[in-house]
């Protein structure tokens, strides 16, 4: 009889094996890691990392949903590399951890107003760039004293907290504005409304992005300066050309079809923004 139970022991503890690894071992991770750049079937999830608190660009609004331009250009690159709005799982890619992110595989890829650089080039790849962007100036509607930078001189300049555009401008083409450094975008804005700033300075697709807002639509205007050139790319893992090659023609399809301008205008049109035309692709030929 002890040999009996024993053997049913051993017997159920192989079919409780067989079980689990059953189970287990066909599951697959949400994340970048089993997602392959060709794209996955439906059970895939695809890792993206973007901007949370961007609107017009990259937000997640109080329902928990995603909207904006990089949203949708990120959407469009996921569908051509075979995987369903339903498979992708949205990370916040904060400016200071983009790099990271990528790195550590915790992204397939990132689109989050982030601008190609030899520094960033460095740790990162880019495909594109998809969108060009250039340094402005947010201010009233009715303000008509602001139409060049050097008008700043003696004004008020808000931005976030360790910007480098308030920096430069500040050091190079308006020496004597009173620069005001607060936690976001959306104090600065809240200034400029109240008068207690006289403009806000970053990427003009960002200051067309909080414009555009409803809540603030025929409240601001941008001046139409080109301050500098930013070109935005999206961050993939370094050496991973086949997934560059492929989000180069996505981005290139996106242009071709009109989806890229009809994003444009969605998202970044109520502030009357002129945006530029779709860059050249230049990342990876």
């Amino acid at each position: 009889m002890k040999v009996l139970k024993a053997g049913a022991a051993v017997a159920t503890a192989v079919v409780l094996a067989l079980t689990a690894t059953a189970c287990g071992g066909g599951d697959k991770k949400d994340g970048a890691g089993d997602t392959g750049a060709s794209g996955g079937t439906k059970s895939d999830k695809i890792a993206i990392g973007i901007k949370f608190d961007q609107p017009g660009l990259g937000l997640k609004t109080p329902d928990g949903k995603f909207e904006g331009f990089d949203v949708d250009v990120a959407t469009y690159v996921a569908k051509e590399l075979g995987y369903q709005p339903d498979q992708i799982e949205w990370k916040q890619a904060v400016s200071a951890e983009r790099e990271n992110l990528i790195s550590n595989g915790d992204v397939k890829f990132i689109a989050a107003t982030y601008s190609i650089n030899d520094k960033r080039k460095a740790k990162v790849d880019f495909a594109g760039p998809y969108f060009l962007a250039h340094q402005d100036l947010l201010v009233r509607a009715d303000d008509s004293s602001i139409t060049k930078v050097e008008d700043l001189n003696k004004k008020k300049l808000c931005s976030v907290t360790g910007s480098t555009s308030a920096q430069n401008v500040k050091k190079d083409l308006a020496p004597e504005a009173d620069l005001q450094q607060l936690p976001g975008y959306s104090e600065c804005l809240t200034g400029l409304e109240n008068k207690a700033v006289d403009a806000l300075t970053t990427d003009d697709s960002i200051l067309a992005g909080y414009a555009a807002q409803e809540k603030n639509k025929g409240k601001f205007k941008l001046v139409g300066l080109k301050m500098s050139n930013e070109n935005y790319g999206i961050g993939l893992k370094k050496g991973d050309k086949e997934l560059q090659t492929k989000i180069n023609t996505a981005l290139k399809k996106m242009v071709a079809d009109g989806s890229w301008d009809a994003a444009v205008k969605k998202n970044l049109g109520p502030a009357n923004y002129k945006n530029e035309p779709a860059p050249q692709i230049t990342e990876g030929s």
